[in-house]
């Protein structure tokens, strides 16, 4: 894929390179411009990194001038309008344009994204668990009522914005649960899982990575961690960005990768299944993801442009 145009209304004008002095060896000329709806017209893809609720009035304007939009926004996600009044604040302006968005996460709906005109790109939160208790929820192994979601996302996860709360002397050596059971992406976990969930958020002391405790029951009382561990191997098997393990999972193994780490528990004297998963938030959660259902959507392979190893230390 080549960059054709890349807009920014509160940063027009800038160069990339100001912004991003990581991105100066590959842009180093780009400057940010104003939104103009003609600038995109034939483009193959066209990727949104905007607010909630932002991206509708541009979608209506970019859906028949375009080969694919990718929003990473909220607006497409939740295939039920009415769940956008009661979680976003506000009514859904395009309801119509909502069944022509498929869900991007590859893993579980890649069918769906091929040729693809509309990808909703999933929350970092709602990959995580997703895909930690999808293959136990498609496999009919676990009660799907009850099921708690605890996740860790380091800050940002939060955007760039100015925010009190996300200030390093806010953060540094703080953790905290947020949105404690009104958080937005409860529903979209809950559409992608087929589960009811209890999530609770937390704001880790890290730039960037998630990590997703998962806790669910099993409907047989003899599944055991060896049966979780195959179930996870046999289900991701063939997945480019899905490592398997027994080992804990780590956010800095995910970091810079597009992959995500997962390991199971069945504790024999609780009952519980335990699934924990691991990824980079603005990788697999987010940007990488994006790309990834670009690939497929366009017929490119899969894998272009997405490193599977993390940068460690």
């Amino acid at each position: 894929m080549e960059l054709v145009v890349a807009t920014g209304d509160t940063q027009a004008g800038s160069k990339v390179r100001d912004l991003y002095p990581s991105l100066s060896s590959e842009y180093d000329d780009m400057v940010y411009s104003e939104y103009d709806a003609s600038e995109f017209e034939g483009l193959d893809a066209v990727f949104l990194g905007l607010p909630h609720m932002a991206s509708q009035p541009i979608v209506s304007e970019l859906f028949k001038k375009v080969g694919c939009v990718l929003d990473l926004g909220s607006d497409f996600r939740l295939k039920d309008p009415n769940l956008y009044p009661l979680w976003y604040g506000a009514e859904h302006s395009v309801p119509e344009l909502l069944d022509e968005f498929v869900y991007g996460l590859p893993e579980i709906f890649r069918s769906d994204l091929e040729g693809a005109r509309g990808v909703a790109v999933p929350g970092c939160y709602p990959t995580s668990a997703a895909l930690a208790l999808s293959p136990f929820v498609q496999a009919g192994k676990i009660q799907t009522t009850g099921v708690i979601v605890d996740a860790a996302s380091g800050v940002s996860g939060a955007g760039r914005a100015a925010k009190p709360n996300t200030t390093f002397a806010a953060v540094d050596e703080n953790f905290n649960a947020y949105g404690l059971l009104t958080h937005r992406h409860t529903p979209e976990i809950e559409q992608v899982s087929g589960c009811q969930v209890l999530f609770t958020p937390h704001l880790a002391p890290m730039v960037r990575g998630i990590l997703a405790t998962c806790y669910a029951r099993p409907l047989d009382s003899s599944f055991s961690t060896e049966d979780a561990l195959e179930l996870l191997e046999q289900f991701y098997s063939d997945e480019p960005f899905i490592v398997v393990d027994e080992t804990s999972p780590s956010t800095k193994a995910t970091l810079g990768a597009n992959t995500v780490h997962l390991t199971a528990r069945v504790d024999e004297r609780t009952g519980w299944l335990l699934i924990i998963s691991a990824l980079d938030n603005l990788v697999k959660g987010a940007s990488g993801g994006a790309i990834q259902c670009a690939n497929i959507a366009l017929g490119l392979e899969e894998t272009t442009g997405l490193p599977t190893s993390g940068l460690m230390p």
